[in-house]
């Protein structure tokens, strides 16, 4: 079994994205925390998992929180041989508000250690920036995101890791089309059905 996770935090566009990439209708909702357990499918050996959001869910405790990202985190390392690709989705408009707000109380933002977390546990990582079709200023701001992640801008030199799309307005086919090349690469064109045309 070989698997690809997407990860990220509440209401970012997970599992619009996933449904967008695999022609599934997943639970998904308005509120964050709507996915509170895996999405999953299977084609041929392959697993698709579109993981629970991590960060605020709306309407339970702080600890309820914690357990999703503790759940998050273990899976990954549980699973860490058999993901082939981790897709980190993040939200292009809010990301640099909320990371800075963190940063000012302190603390390192969730995304940016879930980002550092899966570049040290999996072989491949694609960072999907979701609702740039609510982004002024895309340049701008994807270069701010790169360098909060620890790539050196301008982003356009990060294009085989950084992918600026709209999932709600399918606006996703160079995240697709990374997705088949990393089954070509590992040797796996067979799988490359699983994704909807």
């Amino acid at each position: 079994m070989i698997e690809i996770v997407f990860a990220g935090r509440s209401n970012v566009g997970k599992s619009t994205l996933f449904s967008q990439l695999f022609g599934v209708k997943v639970r998904r909702g308005k509120r964050p925390g709507t996915t509170i357990k895996p999405n999953q499918i299977k084609f041929k050996d392959l697993l698709v998992t579109d993981l629970p959001g991590f960060g605020y869910i709306s309407g339970v405790d702080k600890e309820f929180n914690e357990r999703v990202k503790d759940f998050i985190v273990e899976y990954i390392e549980k699973n860490a041989e058999r993901i082939i690709l981790a897709v980190q989705v993040v939200d292009g408009k809010s990301f640099l508000e909320i990371a800075e707000r963190w940063e000012r109380r302190g603390y390192i933002p969730v995304e940016v250690e879930m980002f550092e977390f899966l570049n040290e546990v999996c072989s491949k990582v694609f960072l999907a920036v979701n609702k740039m079709d609510k982004v002024d200023n895309p340049n701008e701001v994807l270069d701010a995101i790169a360098l909060k992640l620890g790539m050196t801008p301008p982003w356009k030199d990060w294009t085989h890791v950084i992918y600026p799309i709209s999932a709600k307005e399918g606006k996703i086919n160079n995240l697709r089309e990374a997705i088949k090349r990393r089954l070509i690469e590992i040797g796996r064109s067979d799988l490359i059905p699983v994704l909807k045309k």
